[in-house]
């Protein structure tokens, strides 16, 4: 059987789009840049998205348009044995895919709940102790976080199910316009408050005397966690371009930018709010569950407000677990005679068996601990700080040694519009990028020694 190709050059962007945006971009996005001291870290996170995220990104979906065929399939027929060591770059991004997606669900079934909550007005946000009895209870009871993971991964294999047109392309195009209108519209009324132009200006004003290594680490880590470098996704998309015809420079290019957007957009939604209404923009991984809600009781309409934003980030988030989906959905369709759909419905129903104790870990099963990690930061830890890393490590290895750079550039220039893979490039793959892989595996390796 063909395989499927992309029906437009704007699906693959669109569809390519929704998996990098997600939680990277509106919920860990801005907590590190209100830990780290705004405006610089921004600056920073910028410089790596572009001379680190780009080149990456086009070098994987590259990588899936020459093979022509899902991660581990592919990499065997580009390697011409199952044995090569060159296979680790499907094996780490499928191994990483597969933990990512058994604790993404789960931070999806919080959204859920929470916009369920807000949209019902169950959180009362005037009150921060209860606010945090709230979150604290919810993520704690498996039950109802179990029930919202099972919806979430119901509507995933749903879509992916459906093929890639009818499906993941289909809901791509409608999720990635409204999220960006939603966002365009909350900055809008985030700005519009008085008071906001001072956080509008701690936000864009770059404070170095707040960098240091440990920023510096934490916005190239951003980088990758955000652009979704080093999974097996935008390897399987880059397996659906029309090997001629695509614009792979030109069409990555459009994409990180589209995630980069969208996450400095998010930053214009908080923190010109936050400090309007006098709140900390320093609060960590509980900004989105316990800051936002107090932010939210505080607007005129602020209940509105509230579910539209945390129905926005359930957008982005739904689409960029369907991004994953679709791309393990297609290693197995590859490696076995199986349907797309029933191999969707069979995915989901492992994530969820795999949630249980990434579930349990947040409550009855809190005191199991992994050199000090439960198991829901072991999954995280160890996808991507570990996983990812070594992937991506591979890859350049590959390109330099087994592709060659000469070959890469005229594979990956085939097709290429005005932006076009350059010599300026090579000492960015060889040199360059593999050292800020490194020390990304390095400080991973060390935060899971810890």
């Amino acid at each position: 059987m063909a395989r499927e190709q992309w029906s437009s050059r704007l699906g693959f962007i669109l569809a390519t789009a929704g998996f990098a945006i997600g939680l990277g971009n509106i919920w860990r996005f801005p907590y590190m840049v209100g830990t780290y001291g705004g405006g610089a870290f921004l600056l920073v996170y910028l410089a790596f998205a572009l001379f680190i995220g780009i080149p990456l990104l086009t070098a994987e979906v590259s990588l899936g348009r020459q093979a022509g065929a899902s991660p581990i399939v592919g990499m065997r027929r580009l390697s011409g044995s199952a044995r090569s060591p060159w296979n680790l770059v499907a094996w780490c991004g499928v191994a990483a895919g597969t933990l990512i997606q058994s604790y993404y669900v789960m931070v999806i079934g919080w959204i859920l709940g929470y916009t369920v909550m807000i949209c019902t007005g169950r959180l009362d946000g005037n009150d921060p102790a209860a606010l945090a009895g709230t979150f604290a209870e919810f993520v704690a009871t498996p039950g109802p976080v179990l029930l919202c993971t099972a919806v979430v991964l119901f509507a995933v294999a749903s879509i992916v199910g459906r093929g890639l047109h009818r499906g993941l392309e289909r809901a791509s195009k409608v999720a990635m316009p409204l999220l960006l209108l939603l966002l365009v519209l909350l900055a809008a009324r985030s700005l519009s408050f008085e008071g906001a132009r001072e956080g509008l200006a701690w936000y864009l004003t770059p404070d170095f005397s707040r960098l240091d290594s440990q920023a510096l680490l934490a916005a190239l880590g951003q980088a990758f966690y955000s652009i979704g470098i080093g999974s097996v996704a935008a390897f399987g998309f880059g397996s659906y371009l029309h090997r001629e015809r695509s614009d792979i420079p030109g069409n990555t290019a459009i994409v990180v930018a589209c995630d980069t957007g969208v996450a400095l957009l998010a930053g214009l939604v908080i923190f010109p709010a936050l400090f309007a209404f006098g709140l900390e923009p320093d609060a960590g991984p509980g900004l989105l569950f316990l800051t936002m809600p107090q932010l939210f009781a505080q607007m005129p309409a602020g209940q509105i407000f509230g579910g539209v934003f945390f129905v926005l980030l359930l957008l982005a988030a739904l689409t960029s677990s369907a991004g994953l989906h679709e791309a393990l959905t297609s290693t197995w369709t590859d490696l076995r005679p199986i349907s797309r759909s029933r191999a969707s419905w069979w995915l989901a129903a492992l994530f969820l068996v795999l949630s249980i104790p990434v579930i349990l870990s947040q409550g009855p099963w809190s005191h199991l601990r992994i050199r000090g990690l439960d198991l829901f930061q072991l999954a995280d830890t160890l996808s991507a700080n570990v996983l990812l890393p070594i992937g991506a490590l591979v890859l350049l290895l590959y390109i330099s040694r087994g592709w060659t750079f000469a070959a890469f550039r005229r594979d990956t220039n085939r097709g290429a519009g005005r932006v076009r893979v350059t010599a300026a490039w090579q000492p960015l793959l060889s040199v360059g990028i593999p050292v800020a892989v490194l020390v990304v595996l390095l400080s991973g390796l060390g935060l899971f020694g810890a």
